[in-house]
């Protein structure tokens, strides 16, 4: 199943280029759980391995995009509040400790956190929306955020280049790694049946 969703966001990002980097990463700083990071590390391989694309332009507009959803996040957070915060939790099925520890940092490290924040998986999402909760100073925010948005977007554009060259070895592991998960589940569901089975015979014994 991985590679075919990866087969699907590059035919999606060969057909709408720059735009569908620009509309992920603003959603995914905005609040959303969309895979920006993804649709950005494969931009990056398409402009190495396909040329419909060019690094410099990847860096810039997901840069920008990349800053202006955390600001769109930090609004939609300041106008909500907590109650938008908790409808959030249950609506996109983010954990109670996701959100726990992202407050803490927010308390401990002040702004500089959505600079870090960018670089933890499941932070990442909610660093604005939580900012703006909190009701960080925006400027201070807005520095940050642009900091931030800068190195991570170069840094994972960057990776995304210089792997380009072995898309076609990295579609052969995500293959290999469905026929081994489909393995697995089996045998897993196999052993849960048998498990069940065995207790059945237990209590009707």
């Amino acid at each position: 199943m991985a590679h075919h969703i990866l087969d699907l966001l590059r035919d999606f990002l060969a057909h709408y280029g720059y735009g569908a980097v620009a509309l992920a990463l603003l959603l995914e700083n905005a609040g959303l759980p969309v895979p920006g990071e993804t649709v950005l590390l494969l931009a990056s391989f398409l402009a190495y391995s396909e040329h419909r694309l060019r690094l410099p332009y990847i860096i810039i507009v997901a840069i920008g995009a990349a800053t202006l959803g955390d600001n769109l996040g930090f609004w939609i957070g300041h106008r909500g509040g907590r109650p938008l915060l908790e409808k959030y939790q249950h609506i996109f099925h983010v954990s109670r400790d996701t959100l726990l520890r992202a407050e803490k940092m927010f308390q401990r490290y002040g702004p500089p956190t959505v600079f870090l924040a960018r670089f933890i998986f499941g932070l990442r999402v909610i660093a604005g929306p939580l900012a703006g909760v909190l009701r960080m100073h925006w400027k201070r925010f807005a520095i940050y955020n642009f900091l931030g948005a800068t190195v991570w977007v170069t840094t994972i554009s960057t990776v995304g280049y210089l792997f380009g060259r072995h898309w076609d070895t990295l579609m052969r592991i995500f293959r290999r790694l469905d026929v081994a998960i489909a393995v697995l589940s089996a045998v897993i569901i196999f052993l849960l049946w048998r498990q069940y089975r065995k207790r059945r015979s237990e209590e009707n014994g």
